[in-house]
């Protein structure tokens, strides 16, 4: 397993430690390195935002293993642990691959913007209160599941969040903010068009 620090080495690693038609969840969390908080929540933000959502019930399914993961960061476990059922849960490989192929010509240019700087934002206490937005990204991807294309934005807030915790990046988490709003926005234009 390669040591990830930035999305190009999460995206090697999710291609050369997996094989076959189905990869678990285990799988997935296994290739990233299922001890650290960042890398984590940086493979759940890349999985909710690629075509593996498709899947019926898949974003639900992200949204609640991210709410099991930043509730663990908030009460400050060392190490994230993540149900045995859920660990099983498999996905066709041909997804996965599939948005490691979109993601590539963009991903140069992300790593490119990554470096140490605001390091503070990415430590305790700041990481609980990151980890509480991650959790208000996941709950607000329940609604927009039910949306086409509705949970990219709190996805996208989740990627922002695992890259700025494991690139140390603390500039990165403002733009991560800044998708949560999107994101909470876009709940409230609904729920406006839907019971306004």
């Amino acid at each position: 397993m390669k040591t990830v620090h930035n999305l190009g080495s999460l995206l090697d690693s999710l291609q050369e430690s997996t094989s076959g038609e189905k990869v678990s969840v285990g799988a997935m969390l296994d290739a990233v390195g299922r001890r650290s908080y960042g890398p984590l929540l940086l493979l759940l933000g890349f999985v909710s935002i690629s075509p593996l959502t498709i899947i019926p019930g898949a974003n639900w399914l992200v949204a609640l293993i991210i709410l099991l993961i930043a509730g663990q960061i908030v009460f400050g476990k060392k190490h994230p642990w993540v149900p045995g059922r859920i660990l099983r849960f498999e996905f066709p490989r041909g997804a996965l691959m599939e948005g490691l192929r979109q993601a590539h010509p963009y991903v140069c240019q992300v790593d490119r913007f990554l470096k140490p700087r605001l390091t503070f934002l990415t430590e305790p206490p700041f990481v609980q209160l990151v980890a509480i937005v991650c959790i208000a990204a996941a709950l607000v991807s329940f609604p927009l599941g039910l949306v086409p294309f509705g949970p990219v934005l709190p996805g996208l807030t989740v990627l922002l969040f695992g890259l700025a915790l494991t690139a140390r990046d603390g500039f990165v988490l403002f733009l991560a903010g800044l998708g949560l709003i999107g994101s909470c926005f876009l709940v409230i234009r609904i729920w406006e068009r839907v019971f306004g």
